[in-house]
């Protein structure tokens, strides 16, 4: 009992805490706004979706505002009278106990395996803490975190137009609103904007759902307070999104299990996996640890909101949206019940995101591992594998992470062929618009795209893939030039500036082939080196990866 109240003044302490305006929560940020945009906060009637704050001081923006007396979701009746009193903002609510069924369905997954029913005193002081979550959400320091990790990733509006360069108006105005309506339970997300972006290798579209801005806030700022309480309990093998974890470390460690002799892997394709996630099968893991139900509901809140494309607003009944700082996370919560099974049967994986490798001895144990994860997936996650694209296979012959690996007993690691063909593609389009344009000036767009891409694959083993690519980019513009010459004379008066005989000058000018043969051809590899291009600024992708695998 004394444990308890010292508990509740705890807690009504820091909610106390909380109850300043952000007017944004910094020194200096609270400006004079004259903008009108939409998404704005509006004078309407009340039928239109406005409603003012409860102390009648602020308009609430379309949109944003809904009464907190909504069933979320199975085992989630959060009305007034379900235990939860709200009083100035702060809540006051009593642990619910949500007891496990046996079998571990997708609705009542058991949290510590199929058995496990005790509540331990730790458990009860976890799930305490968890209790007053939403006041942590909006907790000065951690909004200004939010505000910052939003502004410096920049990013599209959403459907209400507003730009992350105003964010710090709107919130200025909006913030304290925003803020009682999150710690009141009745925050309610705009529609996500529905973009459609081609997938690598050009094989249909991948669809993106970009929140508002504001939307982007709140779900950095929940992020950041959840992640910290979930991350612990997920399995070492899992390598996306996480802090303190990379891509390179995932390939490192599937190169170390080929290198032990498991020698097929099971290449797992999960068939859109962020359009078909089960939101009852999520919130339910969701609910595993997180007991304040004002930050469960405005979870479920975003994976529902509506998706928004051509002016019409289709509502969601699965799927969480790429696109928004919160997906990440939900997606690694979801595929834990995944990676915890495979640990279980003894494998040996490594997961990131939904792109998962198992590494076995034999093909007919891979088969044997396909089949059965692709029953468990169904039963327990209510997901599918896309049967086309997961095999069994040599890991030499597929891809993981944009990496393949070379079939020695100590495997060496490689890029990708599909890599090396995204590459060209994105260099294809650059080069394109340098038709025109000044060398220098083409060579300056192709740095930080060669540089980024010899960042990520500086764990490649095989040198002849880079300098392959290095001469194919100095050919191409090779190319470029061949054509912005376009006259015999001008070629051959160019092609002498850079040291050729004149007999040989004009030769090679007037042959009568086209632009990619003469960017090949010996001319023109003698007129136009490579240290010709290092001195107008083009970088070696070999030189970079050498350079990036000192450093690291």
């Amino acid at each position: 009992m004394r444990r308890s109240c010292w508990m509740r003044r705890q807690i009504s302490s820091k909610s106390d805490t909380c109850t300043e305006s952000m007017d944004v929560y910094a020194a200096g940020i609270s400006v004079k706004v004259g903008a009108h945009y939409p998404g704005r906060s509006v004078d309407l009637p009340c039928a239109t979706g406005t409603e003012r704050c409860r102390d009648g001081s602020a308009e609430v923006s379309r949109g944003h505002s809904r009464p907190f007396d909504l069933a979320e979701g199975p085992n989630m009746n959060y009305g007034m009278g379900a235990g939860i009193s709200m009083t100035n903002g702060e809540a006051e609510g009593r642990s619910e106990t949500t007891v496990a069924s046996p079998e571990g369905s997708g609705r009542n997954p058991p949290e510590h395996g199929p058995g496990a029913s005790k509540v331990t005193a730790k458990t009860e002081h976890s799930q305490a803490k968890t209790l007053h979550l939403m006041e942590a959400v909006v907790e000065r320091e951690n909004m200004l975190a939010a505000y910052r990790r939003v502004r410096a990733n920049k990013g599209a509006p959403g459907v209400d137009g507003l730009t992350v360069e105003n964010l710090k108006e709107h919130l200025a105005v909006e913030w304290p609103c925003i803020r009682k309506q999150l710690l009141e339970g009745r925050y309610v997300p705009q529609p996500v904007l529905r973009v459609d972006i081609p997938k690598p290798g050009g094989k249909g579209m991948r669809q993106l759902g970009i929140p508002t801005v504001t939307d982007r806030l709140i779900q950095q700022a929940l992020n950041q307070v959840l992640q910290p309480i979930f991350d612990p309990n997920f399995s070492e093998y899992s390598y996306g999104f996480r802090p303190g974890r990379s891509a390179h470390q995932a390939v490192r460690q599937a190169r170390e299990y080929a290198a032990q002799g498991r020698r097929w892997v099971v290449d797992m394709d999960l068939e859109k996996f962020f359009d078909r996630v089960n939101h009852d099968v999520l919130m339910a893991r969701v609910a595993r640890r997180i007991k304040d139900k004002r930050v469960l509901v405005l979870i479920r809140r975003y994976l529902t909101a509506g998706l928004m494309a051509g002016g019409l607003v289709s509502q969601r009944v699965q799927g969480t949206p790429q696109g928004g700082p919160l997906s990440p996370l939900l997606s690694n919560i979801l595929l834990n019940d995944l990676d915890r099974e495979l640990e279980r049967r003894g494998h040996k994986f490594c997961r990131y995101a939904d792109d998962c490798n198992i590494y076995v001895r034999s093909r007919r144990a891979g088969e044997r591992v396909l089949a059965s994860l692709t029953r468990f997936l169904g039963n327990r996650l209510k997901l599918s594998v896309n049967q086309e694209k997961s095999a069994v296979d040599r890991p030499w012959r597929r891809k993981f992470l944009g990496y393949s690996m070379t079939w020695h007993q100590r495997p060496r690691l490689k890029a990708a062929a599909a890599s090396v063909k995204r590459l060209q593609g994105k260099l294809r389009q650059i080069l394109r618009r340098g038709r025109g344009r000044s060398l220098s000036g083409v060579i300056g767009e192709l740095k930080p795209v060669l540089s980024g891409w010899a960042n990520y694959f500086r764990l490649a083993e095989t040198k002849s893939v880079f300098e392959d690519l290095d001469g194919w980019i100095r050919r191409k513009l090779r190319c470029i030039l061949w054509r912005q010459w376009k006259r015999s004379f001008t070629r051959a008066k160019n092609l002498v500036h850079q040291g050729l005989s004149e007999e040989r000058a004009w030769r090679s000018a007037t042959n009568g082939r086209g632009p990619w043969w003469n960017s090949g051809a010996s001319h023109m590899n003698e007129a136009l080196p490579a240290r010709f291009f290092t001195k107008l600024g083009l970088v070696s992708l070999l030189g970079l990866v050498k350079q990036f695998q000192g450093n690291s």
